[in-house]
């Protein structure tokens, strides 16, 4: 908190932005769990996807099983981390206490999302080296359009840890946000598509979760330029970013 009770009323917003986006992204760093989440386990994932026959998918698989793997450390980031990280700042009182300080209320809430996403970027360049030393030969459009994906993403499910984190007790946001991460990444086409499991395409597709999935891997085969799942993911962020400024509570 050093970085954040160091600055003054008077610096500019966006240095005290910043400021409090370097201690959230080193609180994220140094976390070991969130590190097994967000990096170890979407990189045995991809492995594991790629080494397998099972479920049959279309050849070459690691172009299906990048992408999506990409996503999924997406939403480790940006929701699971960020929810239990938020539920348990805010039962302890530290949201409280940082929210008095220079950088504000919406300063705090602008950190998260800058910190995720930074610590986002540094993932899927990690998990792409990797994808890469297995044979993953991403096509030129999605060099272009991943980086908007991975916004829109950390947006939506930055948004939706943030709507979980301020209404629930932080023992709750623990239990649910992580069944939701596993439902999702099963379920939810985040890790391959959703006519891969049970046919549930029709449906997940306009899930934010289906829709960030099926935008890495539109623009990472080079199919087309997801513009359908960027509109999906852009609805979504701006009905949960709604649903988090009328709700979100600053204390137990």
């Amino acid at each position: 908190m050093a970085a954040d009770t160091a600055l003054s009323p008077t610096q500019p917003q966006g240095r005290r932005v910043l400021a409090q986006a370097r201690f959230e992204a080193a609180i994220l760093a140094r976390n070991g769990e969130q590190l097994l989440v967000s990096l170890v386990l979407p990189a045995l994932a991809m492995v594991a996807l790629i080494a397998s026959s099972y479920p049959a998918l279309p050849e070459p698989r690691v172009a299906i099983v990048v992408p999506g793997v990409l996503a999924l450390a997406v939403v480790s980031t940006a929701f699971t981390g960020q929810a239990i990280q938020t539920g348990f700042d805010r039962r302890y009182g530290v949201l409280r206490f940082l929210a008095t300080t220079p950088v504000g209320t919406d300063g705090l809430l602008a950190g998260k999302a800058v910190a995720v996403a930074g610590v986002a970027a540094v993932q899927l360049l990690v998990l792409g080296a990797l994808g890469l030393a297995l044979g993953w030969r991403p096509a030129p459009l999605g060099l272009l359009t991943a980086p908007v994906t991975a916004v829109l993403g950390v947006w939506v499910f930055v948004a939706l840890a943030l709507l979980l984190a301020g209404l629930m007790r932080a023992e709750a946001v623990l239990a649910v946000a992580n069944l939701v991460w596993v439902l999702l990444a099963g379920l939810g086409g985040l890790l391959l598509p959703g006519d891969t499991v049970a046919g549930l395409g029709p449906v997940v597709r306009w899930l934010p979760s289906g829709a960030l999935g099926d935008a890495f891997r539109d623009g990472m085969t080079g199919a087309a330029v997801p513009l359908l799942q960027w509109a999906v993911l852009i609805v979504w962020g701006a009905l949960l970013s709604l649903a988090v400024v009328r709700t979100f509570r600053w204390r137990d």
